[in-house]
């Protein structure tokens, strides 16, 4: 058309691109200013410049392919059903999954390969292998998968991270042997592929040898023909899903598993002391257990080498008066245009508050104020007795708010934009509706470790020291301010450097203690990230995936043994592997709808 400009065009060729390699008429792709991403069918990749730069486009067209690639080649319930338990063996797992799917495209089409080596130039390059001093540094499934890569299409390893391939190219190649000529003979069979890749883990001892997933023949007869319906039902809901949304739908069901048992032997407990028999509804009302909330579960299996260094501090505290005055005029001018939906926002998610603390009435009363509905009935039945209504308040607790923010480095530009103003339009909303809010943000005070790395080294860097970095938690607003006195804190998120690593698991602790001291009925912590925790330091001396284990330990913690309710919002990344109740916003024009079902959603679940 005339009026689409070239990104326009390109979107659209790109789209339909996508739509013929997946096979799927209903594939759409969209920008994104973060991290690339594909749920399902809905593809977002780099936004390209308006000029269209050659290698910009080249690498969105790579990102684009290889999420066609693997809606058309991958089948994600065979490939979780079958994935080991430990975390760096997961990770291997699947990137050598990924290099099978983007190798089958790459090996049959010619710019096919030329646009995934873009792409994987651009992923190469934010990975900690391209900064690889020694090979302690080198990420074993990032070095692996391009080792692989290399095996299956003969495509060299990019030049950004040959470095930290060598370091580890020998050891890597003593231990497999020839397990990647074998695995580029199934390409075409993702379950052979799938079993080879177990044999190489073993073979690297990433898992044991007489490890071996659950898979459909190892099953029970009985089990097997009572659940085969059900698993080609969801192998084909399933298929072209993204693998961590998978994941996480696995554990939720054991999750569920669990709560079960425990609700059952709660009710055995209480049949036991005489209290189930009680009637109403109070009897139904779901109770949490009573426990001693500064007691953290021992199995956290989390540690820091030391706390010396971490801060605690209030947002003016770290720059002055003029300075936060200047970068709130930034963020309000971020707001240029979105008035109509902060007030509808408002309007909106006050209306909804409210109407939960108005009263209510009980109809087919024999006395009280007369119901208008019923005057049909008072006047052909003047006798009948059951036409009034009688008013009843329903309670409704008091409430306080928190808003946690991810202040790392990854959110810069217009994710912490987003999370800024929608922290902003939260606080002025529940201040309405009578709803105490607090903000608080967490990042670290440096790259790469800071003052606790340093004392790391000074000790002799002594294995496995757990956390290494300095923590910076921030205090935007307290509770009881008014949001009038703390508006102009907020623009301290929009300050250059302030945003680094971030360490979400103690965060989500700092913020739930906080909300424990509070005296309100009902606490709610909402979260605003883009992610998984990331800090370089703490990684590259601990146990793979020990930020995000952590952090998965806290939400469960938090989720199933607290009074604090948890929801996140993420921007520009699915959260749902984290959290039960999420939702994911895009841009700030999703932010209306989006907050004003999760906060009632909150507050209508507690009625």
């Amino acid at each position: 058309m005339a009026d689409q400009t070239p990104l326009d065009q390109f979107k659209q060729a790109l789209t339909s691109a996508s739509r013929a390699l997946a096979r799927e008429a209903e594939v759409e792709v969209a920008w994104s200013a973060d991290s690339p991403t594909s749920s399902g069918k809905n593809f977002r990749v780099p936004l390209p410049g308006r000029n269209l730069p050659p290698e910009q486009a080249a690498e969105a067209r790579g990102f684009a392919d290889s999420f066609a690639l693997k809606l058309r080649h991958h089948n994600e319930a065979s490939h979780t059903r079958n994935a080991p338990v430990e975390p760096l063996a997961r990770a291997v797992y699947d990137a050598a999954e990924q290099v099978r799917y983007e190798a089958l495209g790459s090996n049959n089409f010619s710019g096919i390969a030329e646009n995934l080596d873009a792409a994987i130039e651009l992923r190469v390059a934010s990975d900690p292998i391209s900064r690889a001093q020694n090979p302690a540094d080198v990420p074993v499934q990032t070095a692996l998968s391009l080792m692989l890569r290399e095996a299956l299409t003969g495509k060299p390893v990019p030049k950004r991270a040959a470095a930290g391939v060598d370091m580890v190219r020998g050891a890597i190649e003593e231990k497999i042997g020839g397990d990647f000529e074998a695995l580029a003979l199934s390409l075409d069979d993702q379950k052979a592929f799938q079993s080879l890749t177990l044999d190489m883990l073993r073979h690297l001892e990433l898992i044991k040898e007489d490890e071996s997933p659950t898979s459909d023949d190892e099953d029970g007869e009985d089990d097997q023909g009572e659940d085969e319906d059900q698993q080609d039902e969801n192998e084909d809901e399933s298929e072209g899903a993204d693998p961590q949304t998978t994941e996480m739908a696995g554990e939720a069901t054991e999750g569920e598993d669990s709560g079960e048992s425990e609700t059952e032997q709660t009710s055995d407990e209480e049949m036991s002391d005489g209290q189930a028999g009680d009637d109403g509804e109070e009897g139904m009302m779901p109770v949490r257990p009573n426990r001693p909330w500064t007691d953290i579960p021992g199995d956290f299996d989390y540690k820091y080498f030391t706390n010396r260094f971490d801060e605690e501090i209030e947002a003016p505290e770290l720059c002055d008066t003029e300075e936060l005055e200047r970068l709130r005029a930034y963020l309000d001018s971020q707001l240029t245009g979105l008035q109509s939906i902060v007030t509808k926002l408002a309007n909106r998610l006050q209306r909804r508050l409210m109407a939960q603390q108005n009263r209510s009435w009980d109809f087919d009363q024999e006395e009280g104020l007369l119901d208008a509905a019923r005057l049909a009935r008072v006047v052909t039945m003047p006798g009948h007795s059951l036409s009034y209504k009688v008013e009843q308040e329903v309670e409704f607790k008091d409430t306080v708010v928190t808003l946690l923010i991810d202040n790392s480095g990854s959110m810069r530009g217009r994710p912490i934009s987003i999370a800024a103003i929608s922290a902003d339009i939260l606080a002025r909303t529940l201040e309405r509706c009578g709803v105490k809010t607090e903000i608080l943000g967490f990042t670290t005070r440096a790259w790469k470790g800071g003052q606790s790395r340093e004392a790391w080294l000074a000790d002799g860097k002594p294995p496995h020291p757990g956390r290494l970095n300095d923590l910076r938690h921030i205090i935007y607003k307290k509770a009881d301010e008014p949001w009038r006195r703390a508006r102009r804190n907020l623009g301290l998120m929009m300050r250059e450097g302030l945003l680094k690593e971030n360490i979400d698991g103690e965060a989500l602790l700092w913020a739930h203690q906080r909300l424990l001291g509070r005296p309100e009925d009902r606490r709610i912590l909402m979260v605003i990230s883009d992610g998984a925790p990331v800090d370089d330091s703490t990684l590259s001396v601990n146990t793979a995936g020990y930020l995000e284990q952590h952090l998965r330990k806290v939400i469960e913690w938090i989720e199933k043994s607290s009074p604090v309710q948890l929801a996140a919002i993420g921007i520009g990344h699915d959260v749902t592997r984290y959290y039960k109740k999420s939702v994911t916003i895009m841009d700030v024009e999703q932010l209306g709808g989006t907050i004003i079902e999760q906060l009632a959603g909150l507050f209508e679940v507690e009625r």
